[in-house]
């Protein structure tokens, strides 16, 4: 499962290299939990068995404080760890955005390249589990326009492995966001332990030469069920997980675009300054004289997100959603 990989990741590279230092709340468990402190491995199942492992130097139980999470990261990351702070829910990231906007993400900017600093921060998001307006929300974008920080998306079990070991290898500071409604996908795992995923690299998932659906994350199975149920009608569709939003493929995303002349891009965050609205200008600017249709968007509106089961469905995009887009997209000649 997604979940697996992330920790069965994290596992590995542990064993491999002893810099490697896992923080966060209750990524241990706690000693007050029922079975000792090896009890919980963290509320998504990601930690479990690494305090037996490697101890209380390399597996540490922090205190409800994401600011003093990612400080902490930052400070192991300069004395030569490579630390792996977990943030619960991305939603929280904003207590400790000036640790990473101010600090991890200029650290080596600041020092003229004369350090390093090879954090990652775990972040795990989005909607879709039914966890209200504060625990379902996608920071994306705005960590995506932070200079200096790597931002990873990962949509597929291997593509969690190939992109974590990838992540705990880089000497710069990566947001590794999870989404936390993909912890239960099943999928093939590369069974080399070596085998990462460079930053930057997008991965075509459907081909096709009517339309190209950009996604990250759990929008990427979506884009593909919609790409699915066009192609019964005759319409390909060209699906790009983007993997990384920074650094960020556009060859791949203009060379798509210059082929098919539509684009439709899905984003789980709402619209204005966001991930989609990025990607719509930067095919606007570098790809308009290809495009044979204006630009769709499919996103969240610009709400909170709710919590009503039925309401956050109908708040979320979806393949019905993304198919309308397609078909409107395809009515301009």
């Amino acid at each position: 499962m997604y979940r697996d990989a992330v920790r069965d990741t994290i596992f590995e590279e542990m064993k491999r290299d002893p810099n490697v230092v896992v923080l966060g709340e209750d990524v241990v468990g706690g000693m007050g939990t029922a079975g000792g402190p090896e009890a919980i491995g963290g509320i998504w199942s990601t930690s479990g068995g690494f305090y037996e492992a490697f101890g209380p130097d390399r597996v540490i139980d922090t205190p409800i404080s994401e600011s003093a999470i990612v400080g902490a990261a930052g400070g192991l990351a300069l004395s030569g760890k490579r630390p792996i702070a977990e943030l619960m829910f991305a939603d929280f990231i904003g207590v400790s955005l000036d640790q990473i906007w101010n600090q991890i993400a200029k650290f080596r900017y600041m020092f003229g390249g004369k350090t390093k600093c090879p954090a990652i921060i775990r972040c795990i998001y989005g909607a879709g589990y039914n966890a209200a307006a504060q625990h379902s929300q996608s920071p994306h974008a705005i960590l995506t326009g932070m200079p200096g920080l790597k931002v990873v998306m990962p949509s597929t079990p291997a593509d969690v492995a190939g992109l974590m070991r990838q992540a705990i290898r880089e000497d710069d500071p990566v947001i590794f966001m999870e989404h936390k409604a993909l912890y239960g996908m099943k999928g093939e795992v590369h069974d080399d332990p070596d085998y990462t995923i460079p930053f930057g690299h997008a991965r075509l998932t459907r081909a096709g030469q009517d339309v190209t659906i950009l996604a990250t994350g759990m929008m990427v199975g979506m884009a593909e069920g919609a790409a699915d149920k066009l192609a019964a009608d005759g319409i390909g569709a060209d699906v790009i997980d983007l993997r990384t939003t920074s650094p960020l493929d556009e060859e791949a995303i203009l060379d798509s675009v210059e082929v098919t002349g539509r684009l439709v891009i899905v984003d789980e965050a709402p619209p204005r300054c966001s991930l989609a609205t990025d990607l719509a200008a930067i095919v606007a600017n570098k790809a308009f004289a290809s495009l044979k249709a204006p630009i769709e968007m499919v996103t969240a509106p610009h709400t909170p997100i709710p919590f009503a089961r039925e309401l956050e469905s109908a708040y979320l995009p979806n393949p019905d959603k993304i198919e309308a887009a397609v078909r409107k997209a395809l009515a301009y000649n």
